[in-house]
């Protein structure tokens, strides 16, 4: 089959993937081969190819965010047949008997693995999945509009609720690609006044069409104090900025799987009364299943730009350099 696969880290500027005929994988015990027809490209993805996150053994073929239809079932497999229209996220197993497991925080097993992290992606032909990790999809979403719910989308949904943003609240975005473009079209269902902080000028006016209340540069305060943030954008001063404009009791999530260095904190005027600063890790699939449905009941619509898969390396280099509203995509051909 054909895949776009990382033999080395470097800079996406020097084409890191490169297209290869690999093997096909054979699904084993509980798991099913997904024809890809589509798969979201997301920031973790240009992360993993520039070598930013630790553990990647190569090569490796990338990403997460994977709509497909099943091509084989392997044996012991009894969710799905032939045909079926599937997605698959970022996290790819969980042990399901740890603390963290039981206790309906899969997202921390420390046995979990993750698509196009440790095992292969989509940015291929086909990709093996266990059946109990992969999604059904809302009907009402075309394949290639389907595919960045399943990271941006998820993700997102997962840094609202750790956010605790509640219904009317002021919410403010730092960072305006991918995943905040689906997250602010929920925040807005859920009738909250959305602030979308960002360098990018396209990106707030992107944002301001999309129904934010307010757009600004992430050095700006906004015109109201927030009572939660989310904090997109995988730079560490900017969670500095996002405490300063919350008010008090106000929560900070930061939603990267990658954030630089943030700078020293002063205690009084970015941490004291009881604002909390929050990472989110991964997500679970109780945490998918809410969202799509979510998502279908809103509806939320994506804005894609699709790629086809031998240019997965100019889709990374669009998304490093801010060139997309919206959602990059590969169409596997």
């Amino acid at each position: 089959m054909k895949a776009m696969v990382i033999t080395g880290f470097k800079p996406v500027e020097e084409n890191p993937l490169e297209l290869r005929e690999v093997a096909r994988p054979i699904p084993g015990p509980g798991e099913i081969l997904v024809r890809v027809k589509y798969c979201g490209v997301c920031h973790t993805d240009l992360h993993t190819v520039e070598g930013e996150l630790a553990g990647v053994c190569l090569p490796r073929i990338p990403g997460h965010q994977v709509v497909g239809t099943v091509e084989q079932c392997g044996p012991e497999t009894f969710l799905f047949r032939k045909g079926d229209r599937v997605g698959v996220a970022w996290l790819y197993q969980a042990c399901g008997q740890c603390r963290f497991c039981r206790s309906g925080r899969e997202n921390l097993c420390l046995q979990s693995r993750f698509t196009g992290y440790q095992v292969d992606g989509g940015y291929a032909e086909y990709l093996a999945v266990p059946e109990n990790f992969a999604y059904e999809l809302p009907e009402n979403f075309p394949d290639e509009q389907a595919a960045p719910l399943l990271c941006a989308g998820i993700i997102g949904y997962r840094a609202l609720r750790l956010s605790r943003i509640r219904p009317g609240e002021k919410l403010g975005l730092y960072g305006f690609g991918a995943s905040a473009h689906v997250t602010i079209q929920v925040a807005a269902h859920w009738k909250c006044r959305v602030y979308v902080f960002s360098r990018s000028p396209e990106h707030r006016e992107h944002a301001l069409a999309l129904g934010a209340g307010w757009a600004g540069k992430p050095d700006e305060l906004p015109p109201d104090k927030l009572d939660s943030a989310i904090v997109f954008a995988p730079a560490g001063e900017v969670a500095r900025l996002a405490l300063r404009a919350v008010d008090r009791g106000g929560t900070v999530a930061l939603a990267g799987i990658y954030l630089s260095p943030i700078p020293e904190l002063d205690y009084g005027r970015e941490l004291y009364h009881e604002k909390c600063l929050r990472s989110v890790a991964n997500a679970t699939r109780q945490d998918g299943a809410e969202f799509l449905k979510i998502a279908a009941d809103v509806p939320v619509r994506t804005e894609v730009q699709v790629y086809p898969l031998a240019e997965a390396n100019r889709a990374l280099y669009d998304i490093k350099h801010s060139l997309i509203n919206g959602a990059a995509v590969l169409r596997i051909d």
